[in-house]
């Protein structure tokens, strides 16, 4: 069983090192000296690439290339945030650091909203991506192109969105601790963790959530998508909404 918490202490790593490994089949090998695909690993709302600590350590121990990038906004480049960043520079963040540092064979990875993300970021990079995993990620496709959807008659955001925009930061940056508790992402027993979070996570720009994805090259179409449904939660489980196409032929799920 893989709960949301093992995001923090390294669970993952495993079950994407798994799914790599299935993956290999009829794909080129890597350039890594380790001929073991490199892994991009791409946070959630409101983290960086510190959150990825653990399971970095465990995939590199097991010979892959690994690399966190945080996002424009979020993490040690929160000082970066403005009310123009969203979705797209996440996307362009992403698809950066597949083209610059020249990676091929990669198993893209996002965890919850950034599964947009990740998407983008394969479409604009398709020939780089051995194959692209959710952790617990929303799967966009047709009518669920954002985080946050409006009304197909009116144009209107929710009410439970218009709702949180009323405490954003300055009118844009989201904070985590004005909507869940920390049981959201790890038990409260587990009071070191609690306040490695209590440190590091940022605030969020809040276009990231609203901004609308657009593809051109079908996105994870094509990618041998995989998700991994973490379960066991007491508070908020991800939603069908999330999960999407992911139960359906051509996909992985765990």
């Amino acid at each position: 069983m893989i709960k949301r918490r093992d995001l923090l202490v390294g669970g993952a790593a495993m079950a994407t090192a798994g799914m790599a490994a299935s993956a290999g089949g009829a794909v080129a090998q890597t350039q890594t000296s380790t001929g073991k695909p490199p892994f991009v690993l791409v946070h959630g709302t409101w983290h960086g690439g510190w959150v990825w600590r653990d399971v970095k350590a465990r995939l590199e121990a097991a010979g892959h290339k690994v690399f966190t990038p945080t996002c424009t906004g979020c993490g040690e480049r929160e000082h970066l945030t403005s009310p123009d960043v969203g979705l797209d520079i996440h996307i362009t963040d992403i698809a950066n650091v597949l083209r610059f540092n020249e990676l091929e064979d990669v198993i893209l990875v996002g965890h919850s909203y950034s599964g947009l993300t990740i998407t983008g970021a394969a479409d604009r990079e398709k020939d780089r991506i051995r194959r692209i995993v959710f952790f617990d990620a929303l799967v966009p496709r047709d009518g669920v192109m954002s985080a946050v959807t409006r009304d197909a008659g009116t144009g209107e955001y929710p009410d439970w969105w218009k709702a949180r925009e009323e405490k954003f930061v300055d009118g844009y940056q989201m904070k985590l601790w004005d909507e869940y508790p920390v049981e959201m992402l790890v038990p409260e027993t587990e009071t070191d963790h609690i306040a490695r979070l209590k440190k590091l996570i940022t605030t969020h720009p809040a276009r990231q959530w609203t901004d609308e994805l657009v593809l051109e090259n079908g996105g994870w179409e094509g990618l041998n998508p995989a998700f991994i449904h973490c379960i066991g939660q007491k508070y908020r489980m991800s939603s069908p909404r999330m999960v999407g196409p992911a139960k359906g032929p051509g996909w992985t799920y765990i």
